[in-house]
């Protein structure tokens, strides 16, 4: 370890730090097969070592690669590749085993989205083509509409669609409660010819979609709530014909995963934290998530310093460090990697650690709910789980630090680990989702808005981001990997 240590920058002393560059540390060292675990003392070592002023450089170097690339980091597109490129030579200079996995992945260029309310006097309807939809044939799809019923599990299931009532018309299905490819399969199982989507709240229509064309299997598209019930109602007044029109190329793509592992400690007990690493197209994703990816690079960094300290020693577990692409294309990177694990390999996974959004400008601190005690959505992840949560909700009530719990919802690169058996958990500070008067109270900021006003948008840079809160959670990041490097006790391992 270092025996010189570094003391926090002052936050606003970051926004000097961006053309920053970073050292590259000497490489990793094997464990010895008689070191005895020392179970805190790395854990402390990189919370001291970790530094939000080390973390920074990385967030601006993501920017000066957006702003170089079209203003964006998105799967398949240059800025994704050196961003990869990126982490992956730092990584390699620090002593990591560091590989790409590439995998294939589409995108999707809409040229035609309409819906036409057909009868005496046509009127189009503000329609979003889903990503991936199938295509209507030329000059567009016209059939009668077919409201599906509308329950707690609106076209969800068979029984939302009576025999033979969907044959060769339209759906028109009701968000909420189940997967955009769920209602979708439901509608083409009853025969629909189609499918549109009506939004549950807002004014805008439903922007959805499936991972892949081969999940588009019949022509889907999404209207705004105020059109959906309007043509609802007309519907159960009597017959109702739309002209749909979608016209969508998917054009196939190849994009990268970057994966480093320590060089040393237990194979068949992994530790493996992630995050995804490519923006949406609308901007840089500095925030989403170019400030989990960030983390997760510093804290690689200096657990390669540690490792290769004068009285250091590598982690007795080893260490897999995943930034993934495509998440923002539905988990594509994370699904691709647990997809081609043996049983074994998945086995050998102790635990996952997921970091995505860490530092939103009006943030709130999320632990994911492992064990389920908050009783919202999904229930709790699988064993082990529970002990993820309450190891991080530990950490930051002996910080100070409030936090709350949140659901695994299956919106980040969580999801194909819980569903394989392995036990996740993580932070975030909220995204779209709006601060209550509560939480403001707990966590400062604005009540009644987004806890990141520039989610998925152009206004996702260094500008504006919570440095407070992005160096609360570098600290988390630390401890939890510093605390399993070196020992699964508290996972009953």
């Amino acid at each position: 370890m270092r025996t010189i240590r570094h003391r926090r920058r002052s936050i606003p002393a970051l926004a000097a730090l961006a053309a920053a560059t970073v050292a590259a540390p000497v490489l990793l060292a094997a464990a010895p097969a008689s070191a005895h675990p020392r179970e805190g003392r790395l854990a402390k070592e990189l919370v001291e070592e970790v530094t939000a002023r080390g973390a920074y450089r990385h967030l601006a170097r993501f920017q000066q690669i957006a702003d170089a690339n079209g203003g964006n980091r998105a799967a398949g597109t240059p800025g994704h590749a050196a961003s990869a490129a990126y982490v992956h030579d730092t990584l390699k200079k620090a002593g990591y085993d560091v590989s790409y996995q590439d995998f294939d992945i589409y995108e999707a260029h809409t040229k035609t989205e309409k819906t036409t309310v057909l009868g005496e006097q046509p009127r189009e309807v503000a329609t979003a083509a889903f990503t991936f939809t199938a295509s209507t044939p030329a000059g567009g799809l016209t059939a009668p509409l077919a409201p599906a019923r509308v329950d707690e599990t609106p076209g969800c299931t068979a029984e939302d669609y009576p025999a033979g009532a969907f044959t060769g018309k339209i759906a028109l299905v009701k968000r909420g409660a189940c997967t955009f490819v769920e209602k979708q399969r439901a509608a083409a199982a009853a025969g629909a010819a189609g499918v549109i989507v009506y939004n549950h709240s807002g004014t805008t229509p439903v922007r959805g979609g499936f991972s892949s064309p081969s999940e588009g299997i019949i022509p889907s598209a999404g209207i705004s709530l105020a059109d959906g019930e309007a043509l609802a109602a007309a519907a159960a007044k009597g017959e109702v014909k739309v002209r749909l029109d979608l016209d969508q190329e998917h054009v196939k793509k190849t994009t990268r995963n970057v994966i480093a592992e320590t060089k040393g400690g237990r194979a068949d007990r992994v530790v493996t934290v992630g995050s995804h690493l490519d923006s949406v197209p609308e901007g840089p994703g500095i925030n989403d998530n170019g400030s989990g990816s960030a983390g997760l690079l510093e804290v690689a960094l200096k657990l390669a310093d540690e490792g290769a300290g004068k009285k250091g020693r590598g982690p007795a577990n080893k260490v897999r460090f995943a930034w993934w692409s495509a998440e923002e294309l539905g988990l594509l990177g994370s699904e691709h990697y647990v997809a081609q694990l043996s049983e074994k390999q998945k086995k050998d996974i102790a635990l996952y650690l997921n970091f995505d959004m860490i530092a939103s400008p009006n943030p709130v601190q999320f632990v994911y709910d492992g064990d389920d005690s908050d009783r919202t959505g999904a229930g709790a992840g699988p064993a082990g789980s529970a002990q993820i949560e309450s190891l991080i909700n530990g950490f930051l009530d002996r910080k100070g630090k409030p936090h709350e719990g949140s659901d695994f919802d299956g919106r980040s690169d969580y999801g194909p680990f819980i569903e394989n058996g392995i036990p996740a958990g993580g932070t975030f500070t909220g995204a779209e989702g709006v601060k209550t008067a509560e939480q403001a109270k707990r966590y400062g900021g604005t009540a009644g808005a987004p806890y990141d006003p520039n989610y998925h948008g152009a206004g996702d840079t260094l500008k504006n981001l919570d440095l407070k809160a992005f160096d609360t959670n570098l600290d988390v990041i630390a401890h939890a990997v510093g605390t399993y490097a070196e020992s699964l006790r508290s996972l009953g391992t």
